[in-house]
């Protein structure tokens, strides 16, 4: 009786053990999961100068259909000149 007591005891220590093993090898797998840096195809720093890139675009693009269609503007190029919003400052300003 001792002896099936002895064996079923190493058999749960046994299982215990291998537990342990697997749960250190999980741990470890973890952890190699979490220190391998993520390899972006498009990384962060392109991203912004997209994004800005994007924003200036569509600014632009505001400016022409603004001046052109709602603003019975002439020439689409024109809202682009330095000549034509040194004209709209003046005109804010009061001076003309």
């Amino acid at each position: 009786m001792q002896s099936t007591n002895v064996t079923e005891q190493e058999k749960q220590t046994q299982a215990k053990q291998q537990k342990r093993i697997n749960r250190h090898v999980e741990k470890k797998q973890k952890r190699k999961r979490e220190e391998t840096p993520i390899r972006r195809i498009f990384p962060i720093w392109l991203r912004l100068v997209v994004i800005f890139l994007l924003a200036v675009f569509a600014l632009i693009l505001g400016m022409i259909v603004g001046y052109t269609i709602l603003g019975d503007g002439t020439d689409a190029l024109e809202v682009l000149t330095f000549d034509f919003w040194k004209r709209v400052l003046d005109i804010i300003k009061g001076v003309e």
